[in-house]
């Protein structure tokens, strides 16, 4: 099958490239217009206390707020805010935002609105509803819309708060990462069609993979940051499957293979490798839909979406593009060097919007192509350097080194890999919330006036929804307002609101804590209210009481997240396990696999939790301490899983090809490291700073991704793959590869390499030229 398909795209290579340009056209342009897309960060409640609660504000107090998205307007005047002018002022903006579509506004000034001014009447604040209808997008335009209509009165500070009505800019800090893989890949392979090709056919798998992402969000719940997460994951995973595929047709050109033929041969070894290593990564991510919420579930969908388009782009366009390069994949000419590093400059200055730069190096880019038809120099290829037999490589000689101190080398590895993963120990999971915004921001600024104004448990108010079996059960409400007011930890309680003050069925109270929604403090609170407090005020007395509200539902949220997370992680280490154990015919390789991906991905945990909930290194990342969202170890553990079996596969498959070959169990494992060991630190070096280059991102759920992703894909590719495989693989010598011989014959064939593979031991000079240029250094 991969023989034929990679035949068929790079003979039809037209009609490939042509059925990738109608879908990116089709699905980003024509869908977005005439589709559009519905993205939603509400996220359902698990059954739980927090959802009992809500049912009972839906069905009794529908007319209080509706199920829509909601911000503020927060003012503070010098004044105060009955100040005629203020007064005036803010009456004339509420008047003038409620004439937006789709928006009410609950004034201070209106009949009920005491309660919205602070004691000193120096600040309050203005709800503004949103029809269920509107999404983020349209929330993010009616925010802008308020900003612009804000008055400029002297001594009045107005801001807009709810992430619901926060600007939103689009990212661009993937540029860097493609900025450096430009590099990394020239430096890696000298060939600026070599590099392209990767880039080339990993935006083309995140451009449709987006696309689709935007149209699946109309059918299911996805949120609007996971259009970010999946371009991050498919720019990552989609250079590395193609950078595996082109290097294994540049192996076969160099071997006197026709273009053709090298590409069949590479889709028949590489893209069996790509395909295993894909699926498994959008096999781990819809496991997601197992833990039956819609938040979640969209999250995998829409990164399994990504990837699996991406490595679809890898198996069907990537052919096709040889078919166009074919030869000129070995050919670099000056000019073409040059102007990568130009197209590299430039999508440098866009990613950190230094528009003049990146202006410079794009007019640079093409002048310098223009050019190199008429100067001589610039026509001429770059010379490369002589190459060196395999086993004299650095790589080769490094795997010797591991290799002759295993024990020492297992234990320093472990040393740093436990350290790192030491601060996973206070992992806490939970939500942050605008107060983790950046200072600048106008939503921000009105989370912390509120919090000045009316307390740092104002942002995260409780709730209690009440039900009542008689009317005469409203006798009690006042016994339960006594008591959540004498709890600890309680600021303020509102006097109990029924439905209908004749014939009351239910009521619900207002709760203000003492400390911030995200406080651990609060998370107490709720336990103890409704394990002790709610209970021992209630019985006997005809009422049911829930604690809810979205602080409450993060509690539940998280509990319930919590509870599955294990199992989860079990099934992706089974699923990891098996996989391996089918493809390699081993007990031991799998075994040392998944333990060394459980300690890895803990360490990328640990770092996660010391940046962004212990705070260490804040002011250089740019955040504020907070618990770790509750779906991220989740997700990021489907991502890295897939990640390291992609490594493991192409590392590994070249050992036990050499072991199969020679029997030599120490020469096997340097020889396949020795050929994998550049693509390998090639694609992680890239896929780190692609990553990595998310931390320029305001939204921090953002920057963990990409700070957790990047640490764990840097530890996998560098002490797992290039210490502890080498260290434990000779430990175990032969025994890496055995196993009981009925388990062997009832374990189903998985040939990933494919029937036609080049011994690393049989690259040698003359027919692996480093095509590298000079001023780099063959290591």
């Amino acid at each position: 099958m991969f023989a034929r398909l990679g035949r068929w795209s790079f003979r039809h290579r037209w009609a490939a490239l042509g059925a990738w340009v109608s879908a990116l056209v089709l699905i980003t342009i024509v869908g977005s217009a005439l589709v559009g897309s519905g993205y939603s960060s509400e996220m359902e409640i698990p059954e739980s206390e927090s959802a009992s609660g809500f049912d009972i504000l839906d069905e009794h107090f529908s007319a209080q707020g509706g199920s829509g998205l909601s911000g503020s307007v927060v003012f503070q005047a010098e004044a105060g805010v009955d100040d005629p002018a203020v007064l005036a002022s803010m009456t004339e903006l509420f008047a003038e935002i409620e004439t937006f579509d789709g928006v009410t506004v609950l004034s201070p000034y209106g009949e009920f609105g005491g309660q919205q001014i602070t004691a000193d009447r120096s600040t309050a604040y203005a709800t503004i509803n949103l029809d269920p209808g509107i999404d983020e997008v349209e929330s993010t335009e009616i925010g802008a819309l308020i900003v612009d209509a804000l008055p400029t009165v002297d001594g009045l500070r107005i801001e807009v708060g709810g992430a619901a009505l926060g600007e939103f800019e689009p990212p661009n800090s993937e540029l860097i990462g493609l900025a450096f893989a430009v590099v990394v890949l020239i430096v890696a392979f000298g060939s600026v069609m070599a590099m392209g090709l990767p880039i080339a056919v990993a935006l083309a798998g995140v451009g449709v993979g987006i696309g689709a992402i935007g149209l699946l969000s109309n059918v299911v719940t996805v949120p609007d940051f996971a259009t970010t997460l999946g371009g991050m994951i498919g720019l990552g995973v989609g250079i590395d499957y193609a950078l595996f595929i082109v290097t294994r047709y540049r192996e076969g050109t160099r071997h006197g293979l026709s273009p053709e033929e090298a590409t069949v041969t590479a889709m028949d070894t590489a893209g069996r490798a790509v395909l295993f290593a894909g699926l498994t990564v959008v096999i781990s991510l819809l496991g997601m839909l197992l833990i039956g919420l819609e938040f979640i579930a969209g999250l995998g969908i829409a990164a399994a979406t990504t990837v699996a388009v991406t490595m679809l782009a890898s198996l069907t366009l990537l052919p096709a593009l040889l078919g166009f390069a074919q030869q000129r994949v070995e050919i670099t000419r000056w000019r073409g060097l040059i102007a990568a590093g130009l197209v590299a400059i430039a999508l440098l200055g866009l990613g950190l919007k230094l528009s003049m730069l990146s202006l410079v190096a794009i007019v640079g880019a093409i002048l310098v192509i223009l050019a190199g038809f008429a100067v001589a120099p610039l026509r001429k290829q770059v010379a490369h350097r002589a190459p060196k037999p395999i086993r004299e490589s650095f790589w080769y000689r490094w795997s010797h080194l591991i290799q002759a101190h295993p024990w020492r080398s297992v234990g320093a590895g472990l040393v740093v890999l436990l350290t790192l993963a030491a601060p996973v120990f206070g992992l806490r999971l939970g939500f942050s919330d605008e107060g983790n915004f950046p200072a600048e921001t106008t939503t921000r600024q009105a989370y912390d006036l509120l919090a000045e104004g009316f307390g740092p448990g104002f942002n995260g108010p409780l709730v209690v929804a009440v039900t009542l079996d008689s009317p005469a059960a409203a006798a009690s409400l006042d016994e339960l307002t006594t008591a959540l007011a004498a709890t600890e930890g309680i600021q303020s309680v509102s006097p109990a609101m029924p439905d209908d003050p004749n014939a009351p069925e239910a009521a619900l109270i207002q709760v203000i804590p003492t400390t911030s929604p995200q406080d651990a403090a609060t998370n107490d609170l709720i336990d103890r209210l409704r394990a002790d407090v709610v209970p021992a005020a209630t019985e006997g007395t005809g009422l049911t009481a829930y604690v809810t509200g979205f602080t409450a539902a993060g509690v539940d949220f998280t509990s319930y997240l919590g509870q599955r997370m294990l199992v989860f992680f079990g099934v992706v280490l089974a699923l990891s396990f098996l996989l391996l154990m089918t493809v390699f015919r081993s007990l031991l390789v799998p075994l040392k696999a998944v333990v060394m991906n459980v300690i890895s991905i803990a360490a990328a945990y640990g770092v996660v939790v010391a940046i962004f909930q212990w705070g260490w290194m804040s002011d250089l990342f740019g955040v504020e301490p907070a618990p770790i969202e509750p779906f991220i170890p989740m997700m990021m553990f489907a991502i890295v899983f897939g990640l390291s079996m992609d490594y493991e596969v192409f590392l590994l498959s070249r050992v036990k090809e050499e072991y199969d070959r020679t029997g030599d169990a120490a020469n096997s494992v340097a020889d396949g490291l020795a050929a994998t060991a550049r693509v390998i630190t090639a694609a992680a070096a890239i896929m780190v700073v692609v990553f990595g280059s998310f931390l320029l991102e305001d939204n921090r759920i953002i920057k963990l991704f990409g700070v957790g992703l990047a640490v764990a894909v840097f530890l996998d590719a560098t002490l797992v793959r290039l210490l502890l495989v080498p260290a434990t693989m000779e430990l175990l010598g032969d025994r890496n590869w055995w196993i009981p011989r009925w388990l062997d014959r009832i374990l189903p064939t998985l040939n990933v390499e494919g029937p036609t593979h080049l011994g690393a031991s049989d690259i040698e000079p003359d027919s692996e030229p480093d095509n590298r240029p000079e001023l780099v250094s063959t290591h």
